[in-house]
Parts: structure tokens; C-alpha cells; sequence
């Protein structure tokens, strides 16, 4: 595997496709347990071996049950076979997420890569630079596909569950002849990703590469921006299933951290443009059941980011293969909502400080879920460099004074997992302590989920998986929740 990684060293801009299973939804909460990829030159062909790591879970995690009866993977199998978090770190950061690598996954901007944040914040690494620096960059496969079959899907075989367009990813290759071992395995998973990567491509290359090249949030910026404001076409998981995911959208205001809010030209905001802040701000942070109400009134506005590969093209490209039917639009519709939201420019200012005024989440007072409170500074940046660079011995002895107030208990957290015998007495208390905590706040959605699914349940290797979760969660769990 690390002639492999060094072979990757030194080379110009190659494509590193990879694919996670983890142990639940939440990149804050649950944790990697199979990393995988394969890195190919950009004309996809692949260069060296694949990389293909099971990670130990820690006894501090209570996996879901539904992500498990889905990859297949038991608590177990990672600790037998697998390599701690912090050595993943390492791996990634000296081998795959290397200078002028491109990371491409499949929802991997909204998912894969919050997972790998988390875990170099976890591991005292930057959870950040992997993605941007030295030429490196991301590409999120998903909405390339979303808009290959909203604007050019012939060539293609487009999957439809119940009469409803889908696009996963074992579908797709399914209805195209790709093989694809075992979904949700990753390595499988990467390789159908490749397959299917080369299939657009082969059969819209055009639209290929002008996705690949508007990655790039200052490409993004060239046509989406507030100094010049232009209609474009813009494909999102937020816009309507039956029009493949795709709209005309319209820059309409600032939004947090230098992106724009766009407005979807879609939807006539007549009714809209009077509404003031308080009214804004009331319908589009109601709540599921106030969205159901019958005089409820949708606000058809969503915040673009630049640094997160969106799917957007100019107006053009619907005029070639009737791509304004395809998206059940047309210019004269377009044209007329712009202009109502031109001539109300109250409108704008009054999202812009709905978005401003947004409620914040509550802070959590966990710091292996404070990732997103702040930046580290310089000086700290120092102190993390030595950690992660030190061994058992001079972690003992290795009390940093850090500025930042998150990274104390990170440091213990981070020995506790990798140099348990280098804790103190006082530490290892407080070590079991957050941890008892943790499992005690996921034990009741655990064991209900466990009991749901081994109540309807009949595959026998999915009932072994139950029953390794059962054992595990007895051998993790603290002796004090043990004897309740």
C-alpha cells in the first residue's frame, strides 16, 4: 500500500476517487469504519493499486443498526482487521489527498468530505487544507449526473423506481450494464463511480468537460455573482424531482462566508416581494408540520456555495436539444420573474437579513463536535503539529497551553484512544466519564432501532450482524449503565 502512495508523490494533477462506509449519518457523531479509492490519471485510467482500509471502531461508539444492515460491516471485523483513526489520518494526509489531487466521490462534498473534517479535527490535523492547497480541489459526482439528465441524458440508461427518477448510484450501473460487486462496499463502490465517470463522459463529453472545469468556485464566480446578476442554470438536490432537479436560478443577494443567495426563477415572487423580514423569516424556517398548512407559502430561495462544486451552466445551454422543455421552462417566464425581483430590490435586502439573522444551532459542548466554532490561530498550530507528531512517551509528559479552549479535551481524547497508557488518573476519569456519557445519550435510539430491525428481520447474515451488535454494546458499555 505505501508503494503505492509513493508512487502518487510527484506527479501532476491525477483523480482520486474514493468512497466511505461509516457507522451513521452524522460526520459529528459517527465515525469511518472502510475507507477506499483509486487514484487515475485524468483520462481515468487508474494508477497503482486501490487503497482499501477497514478503521477500528473505538469503544466510546454505538453504531446505527440501519447503517450496518447496509454495509455489512460489524464493529468486530474493524477491530480485528482494521487500523486506528489516527493512522487513517496519517495515510491520507502523506499518500492520498496529496499536492494537485483532485478528490471526487459521489455526494461526497455534502457527506464523504464532512466525514474526513472531522476525523483529521479528531487526529490534530487540518481538517481544511487537504481539500484546497498545493493545487488540490474536489469534484462531487452527484450533481454532475444530476445535470447530465436534466440537460443531456441521451446515451445514457436513466434508472426510475415507482415512477420516480432516481439516481443512485448501483441503479445507474445496474441499468447500464456496469458491474458493480457489492453495493455499498466502497471499494465497489468507487469502481462503478469510475465506470459511470467514464460513461458520461464518453457519451456527453462537452457537458463533461465544462463541469469539470466550473468546479472551480472562481469559474463558479464568472457567472454566478452580484456585480453582474444573470440568469442561470442551476441543478440542486432542493429543486423539484419532476424537472429532473434543475431550474433557472437568479443571484439575488449576499449570503454568509462571500457566497450568494439565488432565487428560483421558477416560482413568480409577486406574492413575495412585500413580505416583510418577520414574514420571510417565519416561512423559511417553519417547521415540517407549518409546511403542510394549506395557506403556507414557499420563499424559493437557497444559498450557493462557491467552494462546493456546484452543477451551474449559462442560459445557453438550454437552448440547444430542447433544453428548455426538459426543464419545463422558458425564457419569457424567466425574463418576467427576474424582473418583478429587479424592480424590488426591498426584496433582496430583506433575505439578505433573514440569512443574516438565521438561527444558530446550538453549540455543542462536546469538542469533537466544535469543529465549526472557530479557526485555530497560528500559535496553536504549532502546539497540534507536535502532537500529532509525538509518541506515547512524550505525550505523557506533554501538557501544550493551548489558547483555544477546545483542544485540552481533544488532546485527551485523542491519547485516551491512541496512548491510553500515557493518561493520568485524573484524565482517565474524565476519559470514561464523557465517554459513559456519550454511549448513555445514544444507547435508547440504538437499542430501539436494534429491536425494530430484529423484529422483522429473516437474513441470516443480517441477524448475525444484530447479534454483533448486541455483543458489542455489551463489552463497550460502562459498568454504571451496566448496572442499571
Amino acid at each position: 500500500m505505501w508503494r503505492v502512495f509513493c508512487y502518487a508523490r510527484g506527479m501532476s494533477k491525477t483523480f482520486f476517487f474514493y468512497d466511505l462506509e461509516t457507522s451513521g449519518l452524522s460526520a459529528r457523531d459517527a465515525r469511518i469504519m472502510q475507507f477506499a479509492g483509486i487514484r487515475t490519471d485524468l483520462n481515468l485510467k487508474p494508477i497503482g493499486d486501490p487503497v482499501n482500509i477497514l478503521v477500528k471502531l473505538n469503544d466510546d461508539t454505538l453504531p446505527s443498526p440501519e447503517a450496518l444492515m447496509v454495509t455489512g460491516i460489524t464493529p468486530q471485523q474493524t477491530v480485528a482487521d482494521g487500523i486506528t483513526e489516527a493512522e487513517l489520518s496519517k495515510i491520507l494526509i502523506d499518500g492520498v489527498f496529496t499536492p494537485d489531487t483532485i478528490a471526487v466521490g459521489f455526494n461526497n462534498i455534502r457527506f464523504d468530505d464532512e466525514f474526513i473534517r472531522h476525523l483529521f479535527w479528531r487526529n490534530f490535523h487540518d481538517p481544511y487544507e487537504w481539500s484546497w492547497s498545493e493545487g488540490r480541489s474536489r469534484w462531487d459526482l452527484l450533481d454532475v449526473v444530476r445535470m447530465t439528465r436534466a440537460l443531456r441524458p441521451d446515451g445514457i440508461k436513466w434508472p426510475v423506481v415507482d415512477g420516480k427518477e432516481v439516481n443512485r448510484l448501483e441503479l445507474i450501473a445496474s441499468e447500464n450494464n456496469i458491474a458493480h460487486a457489492k453495493a455499498h462496499d466502497a471499494l465497489s463502490d468507487v469502481e462503478a463511480l469510475i465506470a459511470v465517470t467514464k460513461l458520461i463522459r464518453d457519451k456527453q463529453p462537452q457537458l463533461y468537460e465544462y463541469l469539470f472545469k466550473i468546479r472551480d468556485k472562481n469559474e463558479v464566480k464568472k457567472l454566478v455573482n452580484l456585480d453582474d446578476k444573470q440568469p442561470f442554470v442551476y441543478v440542486s438536490g432542493r429543486y423539484a424531482p419532476e424537472f429532473h432537479k434543475a431550474s433557472v436560478a437568479f443571484p439575488l443577494t449576499s449570503g454568509a462566508n462571500n457566497n450568494v443567495v439565488v432565487y428560483d426563477l421558477r416560482h413568480d415572487p409577486s406574492d413575495l416581494i412585500d413580505l416583510s423580514q418577520k414574514e420571510l423569516q417565519k416561512r423559511m424556517y417553519a417547521t415540517w408540520e407549518e409546511r403542510q398548512a394549506d395557506d403556507y407559502v414557499y420563499v424559493p430561495v437557497k444559498e450557493l456555495q462557491y467552494n462546493r462544486a456546484p452543477a451551474v451552466a449559462p442560459l445557453g445551454v438550454l437552448e440547444q436539444e430542447d433544453g428548455w422543455a426538459k426543464i419545463g421552462l422558458d425564457l419569457a417566464t424567466v425574463e418576467k420573474h427576474k424582473s418583478i425581483l429587479l424592480a424590488a430590490p426591498h426584496f433582496a435586502e430583506n433575505i439578505r437579513s433573514v440569512f443574516e439573522s438565521k438561527p444558530e444551532f446550538k453549540r455543542s459542548s462536546d469538542p469533537e463536535s466544535q469543529l465549526y466554532d472557530g479557526f485555530v490561530g497560528d500559535r496553536d498550530k504549532l502546539r497540534i503539529e507536535t502532537v500529532r507528531n509525538a509518541d506515547g512517551k512524550q505525550l505523557a509528559d506533554f501538557h501544550p497551553d493551548f489558547s483555544d479552549e477546545r483542544l485540552a479535551p481533544l488532546l485527551l481524547h485523542y491519547k485516551a484512544r491512541n496512548f491510553p497508557k500515557t493518561l493520568s488518573h485524573e484524565e482517565m476519569l474524565l476519559w470514561e466519564t464523557w465517554r459513559a456519557e456519550r454511549i448513555h445519550s445514544a444507547m435508547p435510539g440504538f437499542v430501539q432501532s436494534l429491536q425494530k430491525i430484529a423484529g422483522s428481520e429473516t437474513d441470516e447474515n443480517k441477524l448475525f450482524i444484530l447479534q454483533e451488535l448486541q455483543l458489542w454494546a455489551e463489552s463497550i458499555v460502562p459498568s454504571d449503565l451496566d448496572n442499571n
